[in-house]
């Protein structure tokens, strides 16, 4: 296994210039929003509160309900800052949300807003019986509830096995958004068969990081978003470039915090004349002018 592992390294300074985005834009955006399904019988994906001094306990009531303002009220802040601006999102969703919160689901599609499966519910791609099965089982219940078949994946916590980019790939997707910190461009990633690129996936514009790991205020997303939309728009002129951000309902979502996401989507798109596209835009954009990168 060579140290890049998957991906196929391509200096950016060697690469040919692409080609503008639709309208003629040299940035895009690209607003991924999680939504996920967190078991309520087992320990939580992830905490704002710390267990108490005699230990966790299971149902960790308080963490669960601190999720569950993201599907109760979180997604619809998102979908109407959004919608304000005239943004589409990339839904990452646990295929479960289908049956869990179908109301998710039918307002986000009816907003044009595209579905990537994210898993059946929040748990890594290591840690399941049959990774196969989970991949083909996210795919059929997000085509059945939307009758649209998904062309992507994110995969829980962007965690894969040395097997998950060829199964993906021999289950039809044509994107993966797990290497996608790796880069402001999209770029091939390595499989057994057919062709599988990486689609930008942020590590440092991701409220996940942003506000539940460094801990930051609401005002630091902001400052992070507006420095890189600066660089990126200047680097643009040679090839136009993408900033992604991840955003979950229960972070951004919460009202001491949207403002900071509002700001964002008008100082990209009123400085800098940014657009708004989804994975499967920015696979087509990407796909139409680069031929497959030879494999090693």
């Amino acid at each position: 296994m060579l140290s890049h592992g998957r991906t196929i390294y391509t200096p950016a300074y060697a690469r040919p210039p692409l080609a503008p985005f639709p309208g003629g834009a040299r940035l895009a955006l690209h607003p991924i929003v999680n939504v996920e399904v967190w078991d309520y019988a087992k320990p939580m994906p992830r905490t704002a509160l710390p267990p108490p001094p005699a230990g966790g306990t299971v149902p960790d009531i308080p963490n669960f309900a601190w999720y569950q303002y993201g599907q109760r009220v979180g997604i619809w802040r998102l979908l109407d800052t959004l919608s304000r601006h005239g943004a589409r999102a990339t839904l990452s969703i646990n295929s479960a949300v289908c049956r869990e919160y179908p109301e998710i689901v039918e307002r986000t599609v009816a907003a044009g807003w595209e579905m990537m499966p994210h898993g059946v519910v929040q748990r890594t791609m290591a840690t399941v019986d049959d990774e196969r099965a989970v991949i083909e089982e996210s795919i059929a219940e997000i085509e059945a509830a939307t009758g649209k078949r998904p062309r992507g994946w994110l995969g829980p916590a962007l965690v894969e096995t040395p097997q998950t980019l060829d199964l993906l790939a021999a289950a039809g997707l044509e994107y993966c958004c797990d290497w996608g910190p790796a880069d402001d461009l999209p770029f091939d990633l390595d499989v057994a068969s057919g062709r599988m690129i990486a689609i930008p996936y942020p590590v440092e514009t991701n409220d996940i990081v942003v506000f539940a790991v460094e801990r930051h205020p609401a005002e630091e997303f902001y400052t992070r978003c507006a420095a890189a939309l600066e660089i990126l728009y200047a680097e643009s002129a040679a090839s136009p470039k993408i900033l992604a951000l991840a955003l979950h309902p229960y972070l951004t979502g919460t009202p001491h915090r949207i403002a900071a996401l509002d700001r964002v989507l008008a100082l990209a798109r009123e400085r800098y004349g940014a657009c708004v596209m989804t994975a499967s835009e920015i696979l087509d954009w990407y796909v139409a002018q680069t031929p497959p990168t030879q494999r090693r």
